[in-house]
Order: C-alpha cells, then sequence, then structure tokens
C-alpha cells in the first residue's frame, strides 16, 4: 500500500521556560514599585507579572526562580525573561550581577495530522496508549521517551508535549504519523 503524501500542520502554542538567579527576590518591594504585578500567597507562593510583548505571563518565586510561560517560541520566552529582569533592575530589584542561564522545560505543539483516525483501533494497536472516551475524547500516547505525550483526537487533530526543542517536536510527530499510517490507522478524505 501507498502511503499518503500529507505534511502535517505544526503549530507551536506554548513555551515554558526557567532561569534562576543566584539572589532570593524581595517579592513585596516588587509588589511595591512594579505595576502589573499579581501577588496572593495564601492561594500561589509566586508573584505574576503578566507582558503583552512578548505576550507571556512570568512567575517570580522569592527564591530566585523565575519561570516563563505563554510565548511561542525560545526566543520570545528569553526576550520576556530579559524584558521582566530589566524592569525589576529599573525600579531597584537587584536580581544579583550573574546572568542567569534561561532554560526551556517543555514545547507544546497544537498538530493537525488533515486526516481522521481510528482511536478504538489505535488503542488495540498502539503500545504505551491509553484510551478512555467516556473521560476524555483523545487517546494518550506516550512515545518511547515517557517525557513526551500526545494527545491524539479523531479528527486527525494532536497536542504534542513534553518536548524541549521545535526538532523534537517534529521528530516525534514524524514518527508518530508515520506508524499511523503503517498500521493504517489514519485515512484521508
Amino acid at each position: 500500500m501507498k502511503l499518503a503524501l500529507v505534511t502535517p500542520i505544526v503549530d507551536i502554542v506554548n513555551v515554558v521556560s526557567c532561569a534562576k538567579f543566584e539572589k532570593s527576590i524581595d517579592l513585596q518591594k516588587i509588589i511595591d514599585s512594579v505595576p502589573q504585578t499579581e501577588y496572593n500567597p495564601s492561594r500561589f507562593p509566586g508573584l505574576v507579572l503578566r507582558l503583552v510583548f512578548p505576550k507571556a505571563s512570568v512567575l517570580i518565586f522569592e527564591s530566585g526562580k523565575i519561570v516563563c510561560t505563554g510565548t511561542k517560541s525560545k526566543e520570545q520566552s528569553i526576550r520576556a525573561i530579559h524584558s521582566v529582569v530589566s524592569r525589576l533592575a529599573a525600579h531597584g530589584i537587584d536580581m544579583g550581577e550573574k546572568e542567569p542561564e534561561i532554560e526551556v522545560q517543555n514545547m507544546v505543539a497544537s498538530v493537525n495530522l488533515k486526516g481522521a483516525i481510528n482511536l478504538e483501533k489505535s488503542a488495540r494497536i498502539l503500545p504505551r496508549c491509553m484510551y478512555e472516551p467516556e473521560q476524555f475524547p483523545a487517546l494518550i500516547y506516550r512515545m518511547s521517551d515517557t517525557s513526551k505525550v500526545m494527545l491524539v483526537f479523531g479528527s486527525g487533530k494532536l497536542v504534542c508535549t513534553g518536548n524541549k526543542t521545535k526538532e523534537e517536536i517534529f521528530k516525534a510527530v514524524e514518527s508518530l504519523h508515520s506508524i499511523l499510517e503503517e498500521k493504517m490507522l489514519i485515512s484521508y478524505r
């Protein structure tokens, strides 16, 4: 059987990255001097600072850790963290002399395989997967590297998570797409 020559559409929808500064951070000083911050320690231990450009939410913890979420690329995530550090410095918040290393923790992608997937059959054939349609409409597929997970919908849409680079995302999507085609679990209209 000849496999279809369909190219998936991959869209990175969220990048989560972290930075750790050498000093602890005075969250109360940030609240008092930096506008557009949210802090409710009884509900969440971090301070939230929302950025418009790049669009991101940055969580700042007293320990000196910063988590950036909501960007669409590693570059935007780095830009967001640098923007926050500059803003804090402009308000007299000391983050230490040492530039922190910014590390991507997770990249989430939305994928369209442009075909219909037989989830019932996929659940029987694919290893490392779980499908309980009464509880959740997608098949949960764990790649051989257990940190990478795909939510597979019958519509041919996927949510790919657990990757740290775009290359890992494309490799994971290509791998699953090939398996679905080889085992005739996807059909194209």
